[in-house]
């Protein structure tokens, strides 16, 4: 596996350089809800979307049955659908109703605590690049967010988040595996981390594709949760589950936690996503085949990327982050004209690429498509 070294980061770095204070001098991503806006579909209708981490299988056929089924409720409110799958996620996580709050995809959740630790004049420690759906939205709300580099392996610094988590210091977001990179940060370390710095702040973990970790590297933060810490952890139904568009999503928290985050909250999910979420969780043998479906698709990625001889990180993740050797915006036109569409920028690695994984047959496609541009 050739994974990436100093060198090889520090060269991506380019005319993007860090300033003294961490900040980068490329302009902040999209919201969310832009991106999606903005110009997803590509020119070609039937080119293999790469682009946005989705899973390619949907939703388990049982889940579909049981969503198209939830459309004869669809003018009650969700109450119902809602409470029971509280009560099935609290006895999965294996925490009272009270530690769990919902949201519409855990962005939604995301957002609740950018709000409600960002709001008069918090301040967000965080990972760049790393997902912005919280930091975005806290910097909305009037934060300051401390952006933290990577490091050489473009892994999460901790040391240096630490460092920087201050009595100002509202939030500090973790997300693992990291998005875009896809790396970990290991178990003892990310619990070490977590104890020592929720002392000063509230720390935030978003594992949406901690499912796709190898087993033996897991580490969820729940555990923490359980143990009465200073932490939130949020998951959701987009990853593993393929439910993107239906925009089901939880956080795990001490309840005192879920009582300051939860009014920031913008409405209740929906009813057929509720019930295509509580069959989903019981559906194991799909939860199975979906992880190494996207595993299996990871791997072969990676095994292109060694026989091309081009850098990539060791993700965990259901994407691979990869360096192609020339501006990601060039890059996206020659694979968008070979019909593949590939993942946006993501400063400062601008001459990288994050490839979301797609079936085998998806994957092959991609494969001759980077075969054909690499050269």
């Amino acid at each position: 596996m050739k994974q990436v070294g100093g060198a090889a980061a520090a060269a991506t770095l380019g005319t993007n350089a860090r300033l003294p204070d961490g900040h980068t001098d490329a302009p902040p991503d999209v919201s969310f809800r832009s991106r999606q806006v903005q110009g997803r579909v590509p020119p070609d209708e039937d080119a293999v979307l790469l682009d946005s981490n989705e899973n390619p299988l949907g939703p388990s056929p049982a889940a579909r049955q049981v969503a198209m089924d939830a459309f004869d409720r669809s003018f009650r409110y969700p109450g119902a659908a809602y409470r029971t799958l509280l009560g099935q996620i609290a006895e999965r996580e294996q925490v009272s109703t009270d530690h769990i709050v919902m949201g519409t995809g855990s962005s939604e959740v995301l957002c609740m605590a950018g709000a409600a630790y960002g709001l008069h004049d918090g301040e967000v420690v965080t990972a760049e690049p790393s997902y912005k759906g919280l930091s975005g939205y806290a910097e909305g709300m009037g934060a300051y967010v401390n952006r933290v580099p990577l490091t050489d392996d473009l892994t999460l610094d901790l040391e240096q988040m630490d460092r920087r988590t201050t009595a100002s210091t509202s939030l500090v977001f973790v997300c693992n595996p990291n998005n875009p990179t896809g790396t970990i940060v290991g178990p003892d370390a990310l619990r070490e981390f977590a104890r020592e710095v929720s002392r000063r702040a509230v720390v935030f973990v978003d594992e949406a594709y901690y499912e796709f970790i190898d087993e033996e590297k897991q580490a969820s933060a729940v555990d923490l949760v359980r143990d009465g810490e200073n932490v939130i952890v949020s998951r959701t139904f987009s990853k593993l589950f393929g439910m993107a568009g239906l925009r089901i999503g939880y956080g795990i928290a001490r309840p005192d936690i879920v009582e300051r985050i939860e009014p920031y909250s913008m409405g209740m999910p929906n009813v057929v996503g509720l019930h295509a979420a509580l069959e989903s969780l019981n559906d194991t043998a799909f939860q199975e085949k979906s992880r190494r479906k996207i595993v299996e698709a990871r791997e072969h990625t990676t095994g292109v990327l060694d026989d091309l001889g081009m850098d990539y990180a060791d993700s965990q993740a259901s994407f691979v982050f990869f360096r192609t050797g020339r501006d990601i915006t060039t890059f996206q036109k020659e694979m968008a004209a070979q019909g593949v569409q590939v993942g946006r920028p993501f400063p400062p690695y601008t001459d990288w690429c994050r490839v979301s994984m797609g079936t085998m047959d998806q994957i092959k496609t991609f494969e001759s498509a980077l075969r054909a541009v690499a050269v």
